[in-house]
């Protein structure tokens, strides 16, 4: 069936020759860029710009004239006679095949042409799932797995990839340096959700356009762009927010301001979170309680019994987001635009190492995360038309980022407090291009830049003299990693219905780290080391739509990940009684996968879009027992340890199965589903084991209903059971996280949970948004976390917008 025409607007507008209409969003009031406006004959078009404005002079009056956009429903309106501006909204399609995505290639696709799986969370989606950290708005998806080993955490998990073989960026520039590492990470809920556009999460590989890290998937952050009023006047809006939830006390404020010039606009953006310790559910394993805790009263260490053993204390963190944007457009297709980011948190408590045990009592007084920092300024430079016979389009981006985090430890009635803080110093430029060969074929390419420097340094404090002397750090003070790459892509369009895309890349990645510092107290047998690598990649792919029912994709690629200093230098306990200690002889681990790709579409009533993938991981870096100077233990931080190392010691096959399902009954009521079945093993001295990030299979499914000013969504989120015998063996160690199986072995248990949100706008200007979660009270962990999730949580949000 054809996509029906929605008449939003059919009736006098008073218009002049120098008159604009502004297209927007109905719902969200965002605007729409790339919305073709037309007359009956189709000799008369104008389209909208970044701000969704454009000039309606080129048409008559009494001409009926046409809005049309690949993801919105079309709409038509009768011009009258002269007069004043006017805004237009427009209604999305309810089946987003013809999306538009930025991330595939640096520059607009259509969704349908890419052979890749891309996930996209919209302002809209992102307005209503109304998530407490960017962490928590990716698991929302259905096709990412978020673990958490503390209140302040989030570390996503891709087709059984995360961490440091996954990729983050924000408004195009590389958020991943060179101490991302193997474990779980926080760094993304270092971005302000309120602050966001759009995300596009890449499924599987996207090493051509990205280079290193990009392994499992792609998770792309555009954050909102300021708006100009395109007139001598000026233009002006204000949205503000606060939110509160249940289960932890949530606190949140929000604000940004946005001023328009003609030429100029500038936007900014506040947001301030305090969190209070997280409430767990009651139905559950008692694994999971917090039954006692250690507190330090009048200086002595003692242990409290917890009055209620579902608060997990401590948790707690509070978090302040800035965002300042800036943006010049001197002509249509030139823009400048300039962003300023920074996000602090509070220290905050790691809570899964507060859980461990050492001869039957509770090991640490304290261990926190510092403060974790993050600043980025960027400057990028676009032009979206040139005669040029290199380029079309030019988009050129420079950024400075610095990251800060710290981790602070003391051992129960210890006078030592060990403190380690890192710094990184991250500078990168890309140059990318967009060429026409031809009606059919486009050229995307480009260069790449990357350089990190890292300042690391380790102190042993006595709290009760306050002395300090120096100690191991984290990684080798002042080692930098730096990369340069060169890209190119390919795209082949005959017809509407067939599309070939393919891409090479080349990198090279330098690393240099000194550890003369450390070895002080490591004495180590080499000094230095140095990482020289270069490292070939591709991609080749196609999407078929042979009718408007049925597309296939088909992509194979291959990506890799160069060790970074977090591999080569890195120092720190990796689990209880071992240490991870430097190694000089790494090289890149590379990945090879595949992709099938099906989707039905019945009518835009009933949609299954469903894919298969497999990915074999050569040379994969990974921790392994290590030895030094022919020695298989050290002593670290005053424990007899284990010796690790990251080697290239093992081989990783991973596979997979995602369905997602849209129903829409009717044009009010929508019922939609995803679920995810993740297998996959590595290689340990020659046996076969399971991979650490392979996720239990998980999905959810939502009933939406909307009508006027309400909109009602009915969803659950649900996962299986992961068996002792299912986990990998570094999991199998970590039995104070875990519940307990009938034969005293940790497992992860199965859970489900069913949850209400809903919506209401109340006027144009005010929204109030409530959702009631895990309303039976569930008591359990996403797998490999080390914090229980929340219990029955009331989500209450007012939001006020001018």
């Amino acid at each position: 069936m054809t996509l029906r025409l929605s008449v939003l607007f059919i009736f006098s507008f008073i218009i002049g020759h120098s008159q604009t209409v502004t297209v927007l969003e109905e719902g969200t009031k965002k605007p729409i860029v790339g919305v073709t406006i037309f007359n009956f004959e189709k000799d008369k078009f104008a389209i909208t710009n970044l701000e969704g404005k454009a000039s309606l002079e080129r048409f008559d009056i009494n001409e009926t004239i046409y809005f049309q956009n690949l993801l919105y429903k079309k709409t038509s309106i009768k011009i009258v006679k002269s007069g004043l501006d006017f805004t237009v909204y427009l209604v999305s399609k309810i089946e987003g095949l013809n999306q538009i995505v930025i991330s595939a290639s640096k520059f607009e696709q259509s969704k349908r042409d890419i052979p890749q799986t891309i996930v996209n969370i919209s302002a809209k989606d992102i307005e209503f799932e109304n998530p407490q950290t960017s962490a928590d708005l990716l698991e929302s998806t259905g096709n990412v797995y978020i673990q958490k080993s503390q209140l302040g955490g989030g570390s996503p998990m891709i087709r059984g990839f995360s961490t440091n073989r996954l990729l983050i960026t924000v408004d195009g520039v590389r958020m991943n340096n060179a101490t991302f590492r193997g474990g779980n990470s926080q760094n993304v809920i270092s971005i302000d959700p309120f602050t966001i556009q759009n995300t596009e999460i890449t499924l599987g590989a996207g090493s051509v356009v990205y280079g290193s890290d990009a392994i499992g998937g792609v998770m792309s952050f555009y954050t909102q762009k300021p708006q100009l009023s395109y007139k001598d006047s000026l233009f002006f809006s204000a949205n503000t927010a606060v939110r509160y939830a249940s289960a932890n006390k949530e606190k949140t404020g929000h604000l940004d301001l946005n001023f328009g010039l003609k030429k100029w606009a500038f936007l900014t953006s506040l947001s301030y979170t305090d969190f209070d310790d997280l409430r767990m559910g009651k139905h559950g394993p008692d694994d999971y309680l917090r039954t006692e805790y250690v507190e330090t009263i009048n200086g002595e260490d003692v242990i409290v019994q917890n009055e209620n053993p579902r608060i997990q204390t401590p948790t707690g963190y509070d978090q302040i987001n800035v965002l300042q944007k800036v943006r010049y457009e001197p002509k249509e297709d030139l823009s400048f635009d300039l962003g300023l980011y920074y996000t602090t948190t509070s220290s905050y408590p790691r809570y899964d190492r507060l859980l461990r045990y050492r001869d039957d009592q509770l090991r640490s007084a304290e261990w926190d995360y510092g403060p974790q920092r993050w600043f980025m300024g960027n400057l990028q430079v676009t032009k979206l038309s040139s005669s040029s016979n290199l380029y079309d389009k030019i988009q050129a981006t420079a950024a400075y980022q610095n990251f800060q985090e710290g981790r602070f430890d003391r051992d129960f009635q210890s006078s030592i407090r060990n403190v380690r803080e890192e710094a990184v110093d991250a500078y990168s430029l890309n140059v990318d291009f967009e060429k026409g060969l031809n009606e059919k074929s486009k050229l995307f390419y480009g260069l790449e830049y990357v350089y990190n420097h890292i300042n690391s340094t380790g102190e042993e404090v006595d709290i009760v003299t306050n002395t300090a002397s120096p100690t191991v750090s984290r990684y080798p003070n002042g080692s930098n990693w730096q990369s340069l790459a060169a890209y190119a892509s390919f795209k082949y369009k005959p017809n509407t219905t067939f599309v070939f895309q393919s891409g090479l890349r080349y990198n090279h990645v330098v690393a240099n780290a000194d550890f003369s510092e450390n070895n002080e107290f490591l004495n180590l047998p080499f000094n230095s080391a140095k990482l020289d690598a270069g490292a070939l990649t591709g991609t080749a792919g196609i999407s078929w739509i042979p009718s408007e029912m049925i597309q296939w994709k088909l992509n194979a690629s291959t990506a890799f990940r160069a060790p970074n200093i977090d591999d080569i230098g890195k120092v720190f306990d990796s689990e209880p009684g071992s240490v991870v200690v430097p190694n000089q002889n790494l090289k890149p681990e590379y990945a090879y996968g595949g992709e099938l790709g099906l989707k039905l579409n019945f009518d835009n009533i009933f949609v299954l879009d469903m894919a298969t993938y497999y990915t074999f991981l050569d040379n994969a870096l990974i921790r392994r027992n290590y030895t030094l100077n022919g020695e298989s233990q050290i002593l670290y931080d005053g424990e007899l340890s284990n010796i690790q190392a990251i080697q290239n010691a093992s081989k990783e096959w991973i596979y997979g199965f995602e369905v997602g399902m849209k129903l829409n009954i009717s044009d009010k009521l929508r019922l939609t589903s995803q679920y995810n079945i993740i297998g996959g093993t590595e290689e340990d001295d020659g046996v076969e084991v399971p991979v650490r990030h392979i996720a239990p299979n998980f999905g959810n499914t939502h009933i939406t209903w909307e009508s006027g000013r309400f909109l009602i969504d009915a969803f659950a989120e649900y996962n299986n059971e992961l068996s002792f015998n299912k986990l990998a063996p570094s999991e199998q160690s970590k039995d104070f996280i875990y519940a307990l199986d009938a034969n005293g072995n940790p497992y992860s248990p199965s859970w489900y949970t069913l949850n209400l949100r809903t919506r209401y706008r109340y006027s144009k200007v005010l929204t109030i948004t409530a959702s009631l979660e895990n309303m039976t009270d569930q008591r359990y962990q996403t797998y490999s976390s080390g914090i229980a999730a929340p219990g029955r949580n009331l989500i209450i949000s007012l939001r006020y917008s001018l």
